[in-house]
């Protein structure tokens, strides 16, 4: 007998990634906008996803960009010792790394979604 852990199916994997998204964007203070922007879902489904009626498909390019925003999520609060307040403030504050722009203006792009993980994630090995 195998004791692996089975996989969800498919439906409970999108409730999963769309509860964690709901979860992130509400601790960072994000609104629908914000989020349609991060994850490239259109203004509806994002007012949806943040009201529980809509999960996001996974194989979707909104699903792999949610699974960056919740990777930036855990980044970010591993950083800040888990401080919702201090994780918000960083959001919305210049910083020098992306050219004095606010990280929340610079995730509204792929590329800038990608580059602030990869900048979190290089602090993170550092702690």
């Amino acid at each position: 007998m195998s004791t692996a852990p089975q996989a969800l199916p498919r439906s409970d994997r999108s409730r999963v990634l769309s509860t964690a998204v709901i979860e992130a964007a509400r601790r960072l203070d994000l609104g629908s906008s914000d989020l349609n922007a991060i994850i490239g879902t259109s203004q509806p489904s994002a007012s949806r996803l943040l009201n529980g009626k809509y999960f996001i498909p996974e194989g979707s390019k909104t699903w792999e960009l949610s699974a960056h925003f919740i990777r930036l999520y855990r980044s970010v609060s591993s950083l800040v010792g888990g401080d919702d307040e201090l994780a918000r403030s960083w959001l919305k504050s210049a910083n020098q790394a992306f050219d004095n722009r606010h990280p929340l203006d610079v995730v509204k792009r792929v590329d800038g979604l990608l580059h602030v993980c990869e900048y979190l994630d290089a602090h993170r090995a550092r702690v």
